[in-house]
């Protein structure tokens, strides 16, 4: 068997409804690739973690936000998606009942609330990701 250098990555999709919209939790990335542009709040996966134990640290290190439960989107892997590499990420998303003051952190600059219909341009395949979480409210 051919030895394979693929990356694992988890990226958390939060929402949260203000009369009817749809907002989602995006930061600005402090390094590269995408440097200063928008993105969901994740990384790399560690070793010795769940999946779901590695989207809510990473949210939790680049946002302040801690979530009790994360519900599996899909897994997003086209090749290209991250120019450092093969990279597949796992998503997951909640829907939380309120806007919550966020604070950026470790790999984010910055760390805000964007309303679905007014999306700034974002880093890797997040747009789909998040159309596909989206999907499963």
């Amino acid at each position: 068997m051919r030895k394979q250098n693929i990356a694992v990555t988890v990226d958390a999709v939060i929402f949260y409804r203000k009369s009817d919209i749809l907002n989602v939790l995006l930061i600005r990335r402090k390094n590269d690739p995408f440097r200063d542009q928008w993105a969901l709040p994740g990384g790399f996966l560690e070793e010795n973690e769940t999946m779901e134990e590695g989207a809510k640290r990473e949210l939790e290190e680049e946002t302040g936000l801690k979530i009790e439960k994360l519900q599996q989107v899909s897994a997003f892997g086209t090749p290209g998606r991250d120019p450092r590499g093969r990279t597949i990420s796992i998503a997951f998303v909640a829907l939380i009942d309120a806007e919550v003051k966020v604070k950026a952190s470790d790999d984010a600059v910055d760390a805000k609330w964007f309303s679905l219909n007014d999306l700034p341009d974002l880093a890797f395949d997040h747009r789909e990701i998040i159309s596909e979480a989206n999907s499963l409210l």
